[in-house]
């Protein structure tokens, strides 16, 4: 049976890369379906992502064989089978516009993902969990009880095998320790105001300000609150006759619209980290 696969990979640049990957895949039957790379000329590395059919080797074999291959190179390299979709968890908190969308999405087969749980501190969308047959964890989340949320939390997310945590609108500041935990796996979504307009009603405040521009921005979760690692961004243009419920009906879609591309890149295996940026093979 052929098997399909992506590989990822990031190293030193030097010359014959692409033509070192190309000849050990050929060399074991394997047929490159689609093939991307990037010479970061600042930090000196590159990064390259494959997609390739094989049937001569199992992925364990191939697995092995790509260690050896990758030693000499200093490779940092994941490999993929591209039949499994993604596990994942979703968490949210009491707007449900990004987990609807993405529900959708998965149901649709939109989105590779295997969705496995739900996770909210709030009670609101246990049925919108129940209507896709996904288990639904209530777990609130207070000051005297955020270090043991955290830590059902991440039983959760670990014992589910959660490759991907998505932040749909999950309106807690995780810790530290937890941020580090979840670092590469994780992504948030949330408005691109920031820093302007802080705190609550960011809707109202841009309407206050008449902003011109409505944004938002995915990106992956680290302990410095919303400036990780950017995936994604989009802007929808509006004027002065938008009203602050416009405003936000606008905010909501393009959040949405925003946080799918950016966990569908991450589902196929089209980002790869550079340092504080992304690399994403679209």
């Amino acid at each position: 049976m052929r098997s399909s696969y992506i590989l990822t990979l990031t190293c030193p640049d030097r010359p014959g890369i692409v033509h070192a990957v190309s000849g050990f895949l050929y060399e074991r039957g394997g047929n490159i379906e689609e093939a991307a790379q990037y010479n970061d000329h600042d930090t000196g590395l590159f990064f390259m992502r494959v997609r390739f059919a094989c049937d001569q080797l199992t992925e364990e074999d191939l697995r092995t064989q790509l260690k050896f291959f990758a030693d000499p190179f200093g490779m940092d390299w994941k490999l993929h089978s591209t039949e499994r979709p993604m596990p994942a968890v979703i968490m949210v908190s009491k707007e449900g516009h990004c987990l609807n969308d993405l529900l959708f999405r998965v149901k649709s087969g939109l989105l590779h993902l295997d969705v496995r749980a739900i996770i909210s501190n709030h009670r609101e969308f246990y049925q919108l969990a129940a209507s896709y047959n996904i288990p639904f964890h209530h777990i609130p989340v207070t000051a005297a009880t955020k270090a043991q949320a955290e830590s059902r939390q991440l039983e959760i997310i670990e014992g589910e095998g959660a490759e991907l945590v998505v932040l749909a609108r999950y309106m807690q500041i995780l810790s530290d320790a937890m941020c580090n935990r979840l670092a590469g796996r994780a992504i948030n979504i949330h408005h691109s105001f920031l820093p302007s307009f802080k705190g609550a009603k960011p809707y109202f405040q841009a309407h206050q300000r008449g902003v011109k521009l409505i944004g938002a921005t995915a990106h992956y979760v680290t302990a410095a609150l919303d400036e990780g690692p950017i995936i994604e961004q989009g802007v929808e243009r509006v004027d002065h006759t938008y009203t602050v419920d416009d405003l936000t009906a606008v905010g909501r879609d393009t959040e949405s619209i925003v946080l799918a591309r950016a966990v569908k890149w991450h589902s196929e295996h089209r980002v790869l980290l550079d340092g504080h940026k992304t690399v994403i093979f679209r």
